[in-house]
């Protein structure tokens, strides 16, 4: 697995170097220490998994997330910071990163890199249980004023529930054909990325 790593502390990217190749299966390609250097890197390596601080010099680990994904959405990015604003953790779901991790929980960050690499969504343990709380919608929701009809709402809710399209296929009993046609028609009506977002989307207006 092709780590590449990008934080302002170089003395925290080396360690970091350390800690995940002592592991066997992780090799960083790359290091940098700007966020603005991120997409360079990025397009040069192809890392598996780009881990990234947030509060660097020059450019943001959320405006150079946002700047990957914009131009790769399959990008595997990893944010690991000392900080847990709760307007960073909002920027990031809604950018569609794959993981917020804090550095102070550095047990977790190996475990969190496979998991990513395999294509899951991780979030620190003091992340997650803040997420509902951050992500709630005071006023009332509509999904109809964006045209989304009643079978997509319910496909919606089975993606938020963590279905995959054959698993979706099966409840909706539907072909997985028709219902990558229906996920795709509801992120174009929605505005949005992939089904890590869609899931987000559903759970901020709940």
């Amino acid at each position: 697995m092709k780590i590449a790593i990008i934080d302002d502390d170089i003395l925290v990217s080396t360690a970091l170097k350390t800690i995940l190749e002592a592991d066997g299966l992780i090799h960083v390609c790359a290091t940098a220490t700007d966020g603005a250097d991120a997409l360079r890197l990025y397009e040069t390596h192809q890392p598996d998994v780009l881990l990234m601080d947030i509060r660097m010099k020059g450019t943001d680990g959320l405006d150079a997330s946002s700047q990957i994904l914009t131009r790769y959405p399959q990008a595997r990015i990893l944010l690991l910071t000392t900080f847990s604003d709760d307007g960073y953790i909002i920027q990031a779901l809604k950018i569609g990163v794959k993981g917020y991790l804090l550095k102070q929980d550095y047990t977790s960050i190996v475990p969190a890199l496979h998991a990513v690499c395999n294509g899951q969504t991780v979030f620190g343990r003091e992340i997650v249980s803040r997420i509902p709380d951050l992500l709630q919608k005071k006023k009332e929701f509509s999904y109809a004023d964006l045209g989304i009809t009643k079978k997509e709402y319910g496909l919606i809710t089975l993606v938020a529930d963590g279905l995959n399209n054959k698993e979706i296929a099966g409840k909706m009993h539907l072909s997985e054909g028709t219902v990558r046609n229906y996920l795709s028609n509801i992120l174009d009506k929605l505005e949005l990325r992939d089904r890590t977002q869609l899931a987000v989307f559903y759970y901020q207006h709940l």
